[in-house]
């Protein structure tokens, strides 16, 4: 493996641990872990680091290149969505038989969207700069909580029973989403 550069953070853990954040490697690791066991543990993983390291660097490459939302796209975005959201919220809880609070539209940094206990639900505007199937495969996630308050399998038997194509849409949000996101900071 090559000598990747790593920020090493040691801790009163009991195993070690990488991520990527921000294109950057963090290696966590107990107080006393012998810096042998970390570079083993570092060889092992070298697959897995080059994958994440590159996916992070290509999407923050993305969104510099897409440039930040201005504050009128951002409205722009909005009044598309509190267009075309609702209609698509109408039509899936129809299918699925359920009910439904107010939708709001909002931006969001961290999230796509939600649901209250209530049944109110919350929708990122930046939903409008991905293609539909993933603003449907969103919706539905969110109405799937009229049924189950959680992400149990009867929650995506709910999700699945009326969007198959989800974890295909879910999977590509997954991949895409953080640089939609960065587009607001």
């Amino acid at each position: 493996m090559n000598t990747t550069e790593y920020k090493l953070i040691r801790s009163s853990r009991k195993t070690i641990s990488a991520q990527i954040k921000d294109g950057q490697l963090i290696v966590r690791a107990p107080l006393r872990c012998p810096e042998r066991q970390i570079r083993e543990f570092l060889e092992k993983h070298h697959r897995w680091i080059e994958n994440h390291l590159q996916k992070s660097k290509e999407a923050a490459r993305q969104a510099r290149n897409s440039g930040r939302i201005s504050e009128q796209e951002l409205r722009e975005l909005a009044d598309k969505a509190v267009e075309y959201i609702p209609q698509r919220v109408r039509y899936y809880a129809g299918i699925m038989g359920v009910s439904y609070g107010r939708i709001t539209i909002r931006a969001q940094k961290t999230r796509w969207g939600s649901c209250s206990a209530r049944g109110n639900l919350n929708f990122n505007c930046l939903l409008m700069l991905t293609p539909p199937e993933v603003i449907d495969s969103v919706v539905v996630h969110e109405l799937a909580h009229r049924f189950e308050m959680n992400h149990s399998p009867r929650f995506y038997a709910h999700v699945l029973a009326a969007y198959p194509e989800y974890e295909t849409w879910n999977t590509w949000l997954k991949k895409n989403g953080q640089a939609v996101m960065k587009r607001l900071f």
